[in-house]
């Protein structure tokens, strides 16, 4: 079976490759319902089928791998133990009844036997760590500098070891160590995390370096922090630095070992379901591991398992520092799962027992927006800018966001004055100009300068076809069709299903007398036109008039003026 990059074995292969023949009529039926459902990530589901099934054909190795597979998918390792333990067993060689039986043994605190073990089977490098922890944990901390030194030694694998040395250094006291691995920015990327930052501020905080400590945290987060980061600054501030709680010991550290794989899968985009079974097993092994709580939530969600990925978000207790960032995840699954009002009432509720801060009514203001309700947004996010600090690099977001709205609710006077305001501070932001100079263009107004804007937004975003688009069509604007239609031709390409722009290239095709593809383009932007999307800047009633009596006829019907240019077939 093929293997990624970290030695994991494929989950089609695992879920729909099944290849040894389920002829027992009494399993065939829980056998494709549960594979179906583990296709469609539905792991309770799955995991009822396929135990059922078990239950007709109780040594059918291949339904014990699925099985294995879709309860490490629901965190429960416990359940997962037994089957994994049989299949060992019955001499099968299986990567997710070893994590299974490897996650079991670091729960119980069983090291000798996970040194005993060949842990390479769940991946080399993941393997390795865990065998590195498992010596800290043996009590045998020089066995363990060397395997990590050992490890360190694999291409691409230096940064993530030593990050994971400097927390193991610091487990057992040796904060000097830890910080040399980190001032010499050996850790890497790894060290450049949050969790790494704030590892290194709670590691000078223990060398009494508060200062230190309060700089480190300033390079990683600049103004913007939340309660957990403030309470470490306040805690440095007040020379009472805390604990060090990363890897207080070594199942924390085996724990930190999934984690850490967990985000470097996700960012190199390898698919949420291998994600998922490395930040279960984190959870399972440290249950305070809020990075992985709202890691292993996220994941559930861009699955499309909601009321998993709420149930997740919400055993977060309120008393937890990260306890509006789980409150921010289950207003958003709420929403993708249809329950727009109650994901609004979760944020309405959180504005009042989190009301200082500035994500709180931000995110509270996107919802509204995306309901329409205009004037409730506006004052989100006049909330917001007034809890954030002139200096907060995310500053222009919410002038960006208040802008939209105001534009929306007809307020353009006080739209454009954000969309300034916005690229006063950001002023390359491309997004921003091309909002701006693409509302300057359809108003009329100030077309040479919605021109450079639109220009600017375009170098900055390329391969955006929606800034492409509104490029085309200020040159429309502006009477020059010829650039128009290379601009426009270029944006359909970049977005072919796309209404309006299929109806913007229809447009400057008829200003430059290609009548007919005028038309094809009119009737293909028709048929993208999704009349359930309400914010959709598509009008099909204005293309369908197009193709009834031409553009010019409609121009003239709209009081508008004249294309310059004649359109002769």
């Amino acid at each position: 079976m093929f293997r990624n990059v970290l030695g994991f074995t494929s989950v089609a292969a695992l879920c729909i490759g099944l290849s040894a023949p389920l002829m027992a009529q009494s399993i065939a039926g829980p056998y494709l319902a549960g594979r179906h459902a583990a296709v469609n990530s539905d792991y309770p589901e799955a995991a009822r089928y396929y135990t059922q099934a078990l239950a007709n054909d109780p040594k059918n190795i291949e339904l014990m791998e699925s099985a294995v597979l879709s309860y490490l998918s629901l965190g429960r390792v416990e359940k997962a133990l037994p089957l994994a333990r049989n299949m060992i067993t019955l001499g099968t060689k299986s990567q997710v009844a070893e994590m299974a039986l490897v996650a079991g043994m670091a729960k119980e605190g069983d090291y000798d036997a996970l040194l005993e073990r060949d842990t390479s089977a769940i991946g080399p490098w993941v393997g390795g760590l865990v065998q590195a922890w498992a010596h800290m944990g043996a009590g045998d901390v020089t066995a363990a500098m060397a395997a990590f030194d050992s490890l360190s030694e694999e291409a691409g694998m230096q940064g993530f070891v030593m990050y994971h040395k400097a927390l193991a250094l610091a487990s057992v006291g040796d904060f000097e160590g830890a910080e040399a691995i980190f001032a010499s920015d050996a850790a890497g990327a790894a060290g450049q995390t949050r969790r790494g930052v704030m590892a290194h501020a709670e590691i000078l905080g223990q060398l009494d370096r508060s200062d230190d400590a309060l700089a480190v945290l300033k390079d990683g987060f600049g103004d913007d922090t939340d309660p957990e980061i403030a309470r470490l600054i306040e805690n440095l501030q007040q020379d009472a630095p805390a604990p060090f709680s990363h890897t207080p010991d070594a199942q924390a550290g085996m724990a930190e070992v999934f984690f850490t794989f967990a985000a470097v899968l996700r960012n190199e985009a390898a698919g949420d379901y291998y994600v998922l079974l490395y930040s279960r097993i984190a959870r399972y092994l440290r249950p305070d591991h809020i990075d992985a709580l709202l890691l292993t939530a996220s994941l559930l969600e861009n699955l499309g398992e909601h009321d998993l990925a709420i149930a997740e978000y919400k055993s977060l207790p309120p008393n937890s520092p990260a306890y509006h960032a789980a409150e921010l995840g289950r207003a958003e699954a709420l929403r993708r799962s249809g329950k727009t009002a109650q994901a609004i009432e979760v944020l309405e509720q959180l504005a009042r027992s989190h009301g200082s801060l500035a994500v709180v009514h931000s995110t509270l203001g996107d919802m509204l927006r995306a309901e329409e309700d205009y004037e409730a947004a506006i004052a989100s996010y006049d909330q917001a800018l007034d809890l954030t600090a002139e200096t907060a690099r995310a500053r222009w977001v919410l002038f960006y966001a208040r802008a939209i709205a105001k534009e929306r609710s007809g307020d353009w006077e006080g739209s454009e004055a954000d969309f300034r305001a916005a690229l006063k501070l950001n002023p390359e932001q491309p997004q921003v100009l091309n909002y701006l100079g693409y509302s300057l263009v359809e108003q009329q107004r100030s077309l040479d300068e919605a021109l450079d804007m639109i220009e600017r937004a375009v170098a900055a975003s390329p391969d955006s076809g929606y800034i492409v688009d509104s490029l085309g069509w200020v040159f429309y604007r502006l009477d020059r069709y010829g650039e128009a239609v290379e601009q426009m031709e270029r944006a359909v390409e970049l977005e072919p299903v796309d209404p309006v722009v299929n109806d913007h290239l229809g447009d400057v095709y008829w200003a430059v007398g290609r009548k007919r593809e005028a038309e094809f383009q009119w009737r293909r932007a028709l048929s993208f036109v999704d009349l359930t999307d309400a914010d959709s800047e598509a009008d099909p009633e204005r293309m369908r008039r197009k193709l009834e009596v031409g553009l010019d006829a409609v121009l003239s019907e709209e009081g508008a003026p004249p294309l310059k240019v004649a359109a002769d077939e």
